[in-house]
């Protein structure tokens, strides 16, 4: 079946007891058995639970993924995906990752014993040359957080099969309405299922999805054994939001492409990195590797009459009425944020400033609400902040 036929009924069926077509909210922390050890598939919620379990069936179908496991926040999925790893084991990371990625990495991996390097993987030598013999795993986000970075997920996924190391890909930005990984090449793809996959602004969810049996059941029995599973209401609201993913998705990207052509063009903006305009360098690459290029954007404001550009970035942010200012994305509302003190303040400020996040540097998630109404806040906050 079609992606968008699988988001409203893969791993769901009506309920056999009394028929209920919506998925049932099983709250039970654990489950009688007929007798010492003979239960039927569920014993205790940290281990299993049939909501979670159509929300785990209902994501891996969607990513074209045997297997799928659901988990508490897209930070608890990642550092369980690293679990994998053992002391003196290294990362290939992009450069542009989330904050909270970032911080995983170099504050609790690292004293761990587990490195990684962070590399620009545009660039594909680059990216070979910071394997090292003791690499495990390749981490890439693409489009990644907050430049808008694509990388080459079929090259540089087969960077890491050619040395024996797993690729895994967070499809956060993209959905698999967008871009499937998998099929790219990569050994699992991880969400924060907070944002599009849910997409109403209301759960707090990761999720893993692969196909490989060996990488699915050592992930499976950390997800017990560290225990950071989400709560069958939590994994309701997710499946709900699944239904509506395609036609959510198809209306951020739209939205998105007609914000980033009008910031372009506009005298306060610097510069936009948005995957579907032309002056993206990775434009044909994003035609290529993803259906549509997203509702995620960023864009550099020019400083203003008085002030510095960060000065002209807050009267902007505070100035606007129908974005919220907030952190997260990929809600039904348009979100803004400022990625060097929220989003990204983990970040050293050296590699801030290496990254281009700087000041003025303002982060977009453009939601389904009414384009017009949107680029007239846009434009009456560029006016009020001048």
């Amino acid at each position: 079946m079609h992606p968008e036929t699988l988001a409203i009924h893969a791993g769901q069926h009506p309920d056999p007891v009394h028929g209920a077509v919506m998925t049932p909210i099983v709250l039970s922390s654990t489950f009688a058995q007929e007798g010492p050890g003979e239960h039927r598939g569920f014993d205790y919620s940290r281990s299993g639970n049939p909501t979670r379990n159509a929300l785990e069936a209902c994501g891996a179908a969607l990513e074209g993924a045997t297997h799928g496991l659901a988990f508490s926040s897209g930070c608890a999925a990642t550092t369980t995906v690293l679990h994998l790893l053992r002391p003196g084991d290294h990362v290939v990371c992009g450069d542009d990752v989330y904050g909270g990625t970032f911080r995983i990495l170099d504050r609790v991996m690292k004293p761990l014993g587990v490195t990684a390097t962070f590399v620009d993987m545009r660039d594909l030598a680059r990216t070979a040359e910071a394997f090292r013999p003791e690499t495990k795993l390749v981490w890439l986000e693409t489009p990644s957080n907050p430049m808008l970075k694509v990388f080459d997920i079929v090259a540089v996924c087969a960077l890491a099969k050619a040395r024996g190391a797993m690729s895994v890909v967070d499809n956060t930005f993209a959905t698999p309405v967008i871009q499937r990984p998998l099929a790219l090449g990569a050994t699992a793809v991880v969400h924060s299922s907070t944002k599009y996959l849910n997409g109403h602004s209301d759960v707090v969810g990761g999720f893993v999805m692969t196909s490989d049996d060996d990488v699915a059941a050592r992930l499976r029995f950390l997800q017990n054994a560290m225990g950071a599973v989400p709560s069958p209401f939590d994994c309701f609201l997710v499946l709900r939001g699944l239904k509506t993913l395609h036609v959510r998705v198809e209306r951020h990207a739209k939205n998105a492409l007609t914000l980033a052509r009008w910031l372009e063009a506009h005298p306060d903006v610097a510069r936009v990195h948005y995957p579907g305009l032309a002056s993206h360098p990775q434009h044909d690459l994003a035609a290529t590797q993803m259906a549509l290029p997203g509702g995620m954007m960023s864009f550099v404001l020019r400083a203003g009459a008085t002030g510095t550009v960060a000065e002209r970035a807050r009267r902007f942010l505070k100035a606007l009425k129908v974005f919220t200012l907030a952190e997260s994305l990929g809600g039904v509302e348009s979100l803004i944020e400022l990625p060097a003190v929220m989003t990204h303040a983990s970040l050293p400020p050296e590699t801030r400033a290496a990254l281009g996040i700087d000041d003025g540097l303002v982060r977009l998630s453009a939601g389904i609400e009414s384009v017009d109404d949107l680029q007239h806040d846009l434009a009456q906050a560029l006016d009020a902040s001048r």
